[in-house]
């Protein structure tokens, strides 16, 4: 460029610099500030705007001192939890908020010849589910074992429109979860957001949606802030964790999660069940159990919602939100 008109290259490059290095020390700061308020001990409140809750095989605890230590934070359900500890749970004030389909990750309904007993199944617990007012019941696609990904979607399909009439007079919206197969769950058939949606299309009911697992989905394809504003429209409920290695969402994981957990529609949807953490954490640690409180009640977090009214969120525990 000529000197005195415009901006040279190396100023711009420098002007970027600056910014990225501001950028960098802002979120080292925030991520610094949660550490230090986890360190403090005593509850965190939260804000209410986020409704979270914690997926119970995360922790190597009983469901009563998950509940109890849960309800002290703040949050307000639980995953993964069976019938009998529903109870327990709601002795706390926290809602069951996602309960199991009754079949495999590996065995699913891309496979016809599971249909008559996983429909007869799927049944049980979704009038179970209602009765007990818990919101949501996982599906699996199952493994390909060299089954054409369009086979697969057009048999999970079939088994969705089948069963979707029950749920959408039970009030009860069946997820069908997005997982990994590269590190995970290798063969898995619904391990990319497009395969999954394009279920969604052909099912088209308000009580069928996907499971979004951030921690999935960042090792399938990334982009996930982009994905998740373009298919909002068929996602129920939200899982996390950070990548790699399934641990807490904090500055060490490579996506960041302040952006990651409050796109503008997802926290326009009012009735959603939104986030549920499910990181590899084995114990219920001081840090780990603040950590997911003190990120949702400074930067609300990420999400987790459905046509209850709820999203979940995160870090270190699960979260459901209500949008």
């Amino acid at each position: 460029m000529t000197k005195g008109k415009g901006v040279s290259r190396r100023a711009v490059l420098g002007g970027m610099a600056a910014g990225a290095g501001l950028a960098a020390t802002a979120a080292a700061d925030t991520f610094q500030e949660i550490k230090a308020r986890a360190a403090e001990g005593g509850p965190l409140k939260l804000k209410g705007r986020i409704r979270q809750a914690v997926c119970k095989w995360c922790y190597k605890m009983s469901t009563e001192d998950l509940a109890r230590e849960a309800a002290k934070m703040g949050i307000q359900g639980v995953d993964l939890i069976e019938g009998p500890d529903w109870e327990i749970a709601r002795k706390y004030g926290l809602v069951p908020t996602l309960v199991n389909g009754g079949h495999s990750i590996a065995d699913g309904p891309i496979n016809k010849a599971n249909h008559a007993k996983f429909e007869a199944e799927l049944y049980k617990r979704i009038d179970a589910a209602a009765a007990a007012r818990v919101p949501n019941v996982i599906i699996l696609s199952g493994n390909r074992r060299g089954m054409p990904d369009e086979e697969g979607a057009e048999n999970c399909a079939l088994f969705l429109g089948k069963v979707k009439a029950r749920a959408e007079d039970k009030g009860v919206t069946l997820v069908l979860e997005l997982l990994n197969s590269k590190v995970d769950h290798k063969d898995y058939m619904c391990d990319h957001t497009s395969w999954g949606v394009e279920v969604m299309k052909r099912v088209s009911s308000p009580r069928v949606k996907l499971l979004y697992d951030i921690y999935h989905m960042q090792i399938m394809e990334g982009d996930v802030i982009r994905t998740i504003k373009a298919n909002i429209q068929y996602i129920g409920h939200f899982h996390t964790g950070g990548n790699p290695g399934r641990n807490e969402i904090d500055d060490t994981q490579e996506l960041y999660y302040p952006p990651s957990c409050a796109p503008s529609p997802i926290r326009a949807t009012p009735a959603t069940w939104r986030t549920s953490l499910s990181p590899s954490a084995t114990r219920w640690s001081r840090f780990g159990k603040r950590f997911c409180c003190a990120m949702c009640k400074k930067n609300s977090p990420r999400m987790n919602t459905d046509e209850h009214g709820y999203r979940r969120l995160h870090p270190c525990p699960s979260v459901f939100i209500r949008g």
